[in-house]
């Protein structure tokens, strides 16, 4: 298994484990997708706190916006992937054009080195209860 299938596995479990029964209902219609992101070592730190606080408002303030989870490659903490699931391809547009996305937008261009969204298809999405 390579680095970016234990990545997509990774950020599975991390769904399964920490979202709650919500994830066990259907998933057709939502817009799901891998952000895999290459940052600046240098401003690393920074980006963590840039896609905290995003993450953070996007969950609190968009009903649209199911789950954000940010993780790093533990031998290359630079390269960082965001597991996203959106209540459909609305809340999605909607999330690209809220307020603290175009902050983080903006704060973070000079630290990514490289962007590529990839889009994903869900098999089963399922969590335990808390």
């Amino acid at each position: 298994m390579n680095i970016k299938q234990s990545l997509i596995v990774g950020a599975s479990v991390l769904t399964l484990c920490l979202c709650g029964p919500a994830l066990t209902q259907e998933t057709q219609g939502q817009y799901v997708q891998l952000a895999e992101l290459e940052i600046d070592p240098a401003q690393l730190e920074s980006y963590k706190a840039a896609v905290l606080e995003q993450i953070d408002a996007a969950i609190r303030l968009e009903p649209g916006v199911l789950v954000l989870y940010a993780v790093s490659e533990k031998d290359n903490p630079a390269n960082i992937r965001v597991f996203e699931i959106y209540r459909d391809a609305d809340a999605y547009k909607a999330h690209l054009e809220s307020a603290h996305f175009k902050k983080y937008k903006t704060t973070t261009e000079k630290m990514v080195k490289s962007l590529k969204l990839v889009r994903t298809v869900p098999i089963m999405l399922g969590a335990k209860a808390k």
